[in-house]
């Protein structure tokens, strides 16, 4: 019988971590991720690993740095702020090609914000995460079990792309306590890197959590028995930049091909499909039900990989689908890859809040029967400009979608009764 235990989701990625073979974290405490370094703290010293609360955010992400290019699976975590502290170490990582894992709690801003959960770091994780030309691989869990199966994935697809892999997820699924099925441990001798070899034979082969990592290219020490190796991110020559670069993105094409995950619901025969992820996903398939209690057939694809963005998925669902909805944490972020992909094809609506404030199972079944009655939803519209709000073929004006009639005032909006979403 497989034993669940329960846990919060900053606890499930933190153990999570330590047996997908991570015994090295640094970091910097800020809420409401500081459960995870907390755990750390307890854990690692008790397995031989090493806990070092960093004296900043930058400190903390040059340490990861340093770890990766020795080769060894390492992590860090922080919230929003933190994260941005952390964005020129990141981007030296891209640019020396180092994995390693990066969480974000998302909480609510800009600035300082709140403590609250959010989605409003969307932008910074997909578009910015450090200055040049470079990405980074990009995950969202919806659940606390997610959370806990994701982090080997995360460690794996670093290892198997040399590139520092983030989780994004939000402070109420790092708070949540839910029960979790704790993933099997590996050995150390599993993931510890070795003087030569390939990648389970070839560049970009799958690869398994149970698979031995070599990495031929961290700096283990060499003993004379071959070429020293040299990690670094600066390229004076032009030319040898623009190289380096090239073949990064040849990597990011490979990773575009063949590592966008989703999980669809209800969407075979969806005349309205959401497009959510983490824990607005959540609200969104409780809106979803609502919807189809009342006879309007509504869907679900909720994204794992931000980025790569599920763009097969999105183009599949054109042809079948009638409208979209992009439902959010924020005044609408994702909403932009999503009107990307489906390219005028579709009508595409929004219906998000921010600043910590969590959109509910009844708001969102609401938007979509506004859509389902032709009207175009776009919500906070009042915040957005007028050339961001699309006119609906039936429900008149630009003006009119973003009236109070059409889109609602926040007090029209939020019904007397808030109900939870479950996954």
């Amino acid at each position: 019988m497989v034993e669940k235990v329960l846990m919060k989701g900053n606890e499930a990625l933190a153990e999570s971590a330590v047996r997908a073979g991570c015994k090295l974290f640094f970091g910097y405490p800020i809420t409401p991720q500081t459960e995870l370094a907390a755990y750390m703290a307890k854990r690692l010293p008790k397995i031989g690993g090493t806990y070092l609360q960093a004296e900043s955010e930058i400190a903390a992400i040059n340490m990861v740095y340093g770890a990766a290019a020795a080769g060894v699976r390492v992590m860090t975590s922080s919230s929003s702020p933190g994260i941005s502290l952390k964005q020129e170490g990141i981007s030296y990582m891209i640019g020396a090609d180092l994995p390693a894992l990066i969480i974000n709690i998302q909480r609510g801003g800009p600035g300082l914000g709140s403590i609250q959960a959010s989605q409003s770091d969307y932008w910074q994780a997909t578009r910015a995460v450090g200055h040049g030309d470079g990405q980074i691989i990009v995950l969202a869990p919806s659940t606390v079990q997610e959370m806990a199966d994701l982090v080997a994935i995360a460690f794996d697809l670093g290892d198997k792309y040399r590139t520092p892999v983030m989780i994004l997820a939000d402070g109420l699924l790092g708070q949540m306590m839910e029960p979790v099925v704790l993933p099997e441990e590996i050995m150390p001798e599993e993931i510890m890197p070795e003087a030569g070899g390939s990648l389970d034979g070839e560049a970009v082969g799958s690869l398994s959590t149970k698979t031995a990592i070599d990495k031929p290219w961290a700096l283990t020490g060499h003993g004379n028995t071959r070429q020293k190796n040299i990690i670094n991110s600066m390229h004076l020559d032009p030319q040898e930049l623009e190289e380096s670069v090239i073949e990064r993105f040849q990597r990011y094409s490979i990773i575009k091909q063949n590592e966008q995950r989703v999980e669809c619901y209800l969407t075979e025969d969806a005349e309205i499909t959401l497009v959510s992820y983490g824990a607005a996903s959540r609200v969104a398939r409780s809106a979803v039900n609502k919807a189809r209690a009342e006879g309007v057939k509504a869907g679900l694809i909720r994204l794992i990989s931000l980025w790569p963005y599920p763009q097969k998925q999105i183009d599949q669902q054109v042809a079948t689908t009638g409208h979209f909805l992009s439902v959010e944490m924020s005044m609408g972020q994702m909403v932009d890859d999503l009107r990307l992909v489906v390219d005028g094809r579709r009508p595409v609506h929004f219906f998000g809040h921010t600043g910590g404030i969590v959109p509910t199972p009844d708001e969102v079944a609401a938007a979509i029967m506004r859509i389902n009655a032709g009207e175009h939803v776009v919500w906070p519209a009042d915040a957005r400009p007028a050339s961001a709000v699309e006119p609906a073929t039936d429900a008149g004006s630009a003006t009119d979608a973003g009236s109070a009639t059409d889109a609602g005032s926040a007090a029209d909006a939020r019904p007397a009764s808030v109900i939870g979403g479950a996954q």
